[in-house]
């Protein structure tokens, strides 16, 4: 099952670009970036809506989708490994997850979503949030595959 982040944003921290390459070259299939942006101003609802739009349109065809949200459902790494397993079980060939800008996502975004999931309620800096799932995706591919990495 090939696993995909989709953000808004742009590369900006090699040092945070290192420890998503960490992370993401360790998940079999590879761990996928893929990097939207939108450069025009406007209102904070209306930027929302254009991110959005970047994000779904990203989404690979007929993949499973995890928006990434403070309000979302918080899951251990157990519980994000058999999530990944449920859907990997039933035939899913892709899981694409989202996260938005400095406005968060538009409903338009988490309300198709699959799973809204949240990663805890402390607000983290965009680029620290990817690598703080790709961690757990790899974590997660490691405890479905038997690997002593996770520990409870």
């Amino acid at each position: 099952m090939r696993l995909t982040v989709i953000a808004v944003g742009r590369a900006q921290d090699d040092a945070i670009e290192t420890l998503w390459a960490r992370y993401a070259v360790r998940v079999k299939p590879a761990l996928m970036l893929r990097l939207v942006e939108d450069k025009r101003r406007g209102a904070a609802a209306e930027l929302k809506q254009r991110e959005a739009k970047l994000l779904l349109a990203a989404v690979p065809a007929g993949a499973r989708v995890v928006a990434l949200d403070a309000r979302g459902k918080p899951l251990d790494s157990a519980g994000l490994a058999r999530q990944l397993g449920r859907w990997r079980d039933q035939g899913a060939r892709d899981v694409a997850f989202l996260i938005g800008g400095a406005e968060g996502l538009d409903a338009t975004a988490t309300e198709p979503a699959d799973l809204v999931l949240s990663l805890g309620t402390m607000t983290w800096p965009h680029a620290l949030a990817r690598v703080m799932l790709a961690e757990q995706l790899y974590r997660a591919d490691t405890i479905l595959s038997g690997h002593p990495y996770h520990r409870e």
